[in-house]
């Protein structure tokens, strides 16, 4: 069975993150994505929160995908899975230096675990999760960058109820 892993801090979960899920689970047997922790990063939603939003987002995807966090370094949490592979999604070339480097250093790590890119679909490549949170607390429109359920759970984080 080839296993894939997605990584991601998905805060919150996206489009373009569904897309790549979409597109991913098409390449491997079973596709688990992989929520970090990474409290370094002030995530707006708890690590539970997260991998809340993304079971309710793919579980209409018919397929094998399995959401789960984890906290380690991102191979270990591979080999942990017996994934073949990790799966990264493109918007930019900024992404790609960065993929670049992280690609090549994981490499070093793990020589058995290949990465796979899949470029963003031109209508997600703009969405980000950090801006979709500042267009959010700048009580800007966010409905057509992620799913209706998690717009409203953003909403809900950037202006608590009086």
């Amino acid at each position: 069975m080839r296993i894939g892993l997605y990584p991601g801090t998905f805060d919150p979960v996206t489009n373009g993150h569904l897309d790549i899920i979409g597109r991913a689970v098409k390449l491997v047997d079973r596709l688990v994505v992989g929520v970090a922790q990474n409290d370094d990063k002030g995530p707006l939603f708890s690590t539970a929160e997260r991998v809340e939003m993304l079971q309710s987002e793919v579980a209409g995807f018919g397929a094998d995908i399995q959401v789960r966090p984890f906290a380690s370094l991102l191979m270990h949490f591979a080999e942990e899975l017996d994934a073949a592979v990790i799966v990264r999604g493109l918007r930019a070339v900024a992404d790609f230096e960065y993929e670049f480097q992280m690609t090549a250093m994981n490499q070093r790590l793990n020589q058995d675990i290949e990465t796979v890119f899949l470029m963003a679909d031109p209508r997600h490549q703009a969405i980000a999760s950090r801006l979709v949170k500042e267009i959010a607390r700048l009580d800007g429109r966010i409905d057509s960058f992620v799913p209706p359920a998690v717009a409203e759970r953003v909403r809900q984080k950037v202006k608590p109820a009086p």
